[in-house]
């Protein structure tokens, strides 16, 4: 097997970006408050909620030229690759879903610096349900093939990029906002985003016992190098490859991994809904075991995740169990792995 060269993500390198945010978006956002204040941006905020609503014809001046310059697939995007990337996400929906929410969401709150953005905009707080559920819309949504054909898709995720841009503007302006956190969503921040929903994946997929081949998983990366892409993530942040997203990973996690309440917090409020999504009583904690078994000790600790009693190939064998019928996509449980579960309490 061919080694693929890397490049170095130091602190050298990290650091500036977490004073950097999206200069395109930004500057949108900036027009439209210096213009027409608060009233404008909660306007726009009203549209960019909207997930189905593609259209942006009757929108302010400013955003219609963001979108029109901004909405199309960078140059370096491979059909192909996004094709078979789309192929490997619908053959493992089910897994990737529990991985979603198990796996690559508290992996973002164990980020102490960048998490405190969503625990003070109060969106996953106040609301957790409908924010999963938002979450799991546009993951399930950028994986409908013909969505990238019309276009729809590439306006999904700018519309996102907007979002991100308003949140920062608040945020950033909040008295509750703390300098030596970085920029609200910065790049780095945004970086680690991406990972947790690229690479984190395809370690979680790993960690469950999935047979994948590199050839997929290369893929998968490659998707989510376009969409970070389209989020405005810098290309140098965008991991080009496995190796290049280990790395990456390593550094983020080494630089922003700590202790801290909001990732506490976030990580409760996430369980809460989750094991609300348990089809059955006796597996609420597997939510809660679930997590440990994916983050890993080390990571679990940092967000209080308790330690449940469940074996580890209990863990694997109720993957099959669909925790999130309404907040992504359900298929039928597997009545034989639940009575197995049952059995051993």
């Amino acid at each position: 097997m061919k080694i693929l060269p890397t490049r170095v993500f130091d602190d050298a390198l990290l650091t500036p970006y977490r004073q950097i945010g999206d200069e395109a978006a930004d500057a949108v956002v900036l027009q439209i408050a210096s213009q027409r204040g608060r009233e404008g941006l909660a306007e726009l905020m009203r549209y960019l909620g909207d997930i189905q609503t593609v259209s942006f014809d009757t929108q302010l001046p400013e955003v219609q030229i963001f979108f029109r310059e901004q909405g199309h697939l960078p140059a370096f995007a491979n059909l192909s690759q996004m094709e078979k990337a789309m192929a490997f996400f619908w053959k493992h929906d089910q897994k990737i879903a529990l991985l979603l929410g198990c796996y690559s969401l508290p992996y973002c709150y164990a980020a102490a610096d960048g998490a405190q953005v969503l625990w003070l905009s109060e969106r996953i707080k106040n609301d957790t349900y409908k924010r999963l559920e938002e979450t799991g819309e546009f993951v399930f949504g950028i994986m409908q093939e013909r969505d990238w054909r019309n276009g729809r898709n590439i306006i999904k995720i700018l519309k996102i990029r907007l979002m991100h841009a308003v949140i920062r503007y608040f945020t950033r302006h909040s008295p509750k906002w703390d300098t030596f956190w970085g920029l609200p969503i910065n790049q780095e921040d945004m970086a680690g985003t991406n990972l947790a929903f690229s690479y984190i994946v395809i370690r979680g997929l790993r960690k469950l016992g999935v047979a994948t081949n590199e050839t997929d998983e290369e893929a998968y990366l490659h998707f989510w190098y376009i969409v970070g892409s389209l989020l405005g993530v810098a290309p140098l942040l965008l991991p080009k490859n496995l190796r290049e997203a280990f790395h990456l990973d390593r550094a983020i996690f080494n630089r922003q991994f700590k202790p801290s309440t909001a990732g506490v917090e976030l990580t409760k409020s996430l369980t809460k809904i989750l094991q609300q999504q348990a089809p059955d009583s006796a597996l609420r904690n597997f939510p809660v075991a679930q997590m440990r078994f994916l983050l890993g000790n080390t990571v679990a600790d940092l967000l209080a995740i308790p330690q449940v009693p469940f074996e580890e190939s209990i863990i694997k064998l109720t993957t099959q169990i669909p925790l999130f019928t309404k907040l992504f996509r359900s298929s039928k449980i597997s009545s034989p792995v639940l009575e197995k579960y049952k059995r051993r309490q």
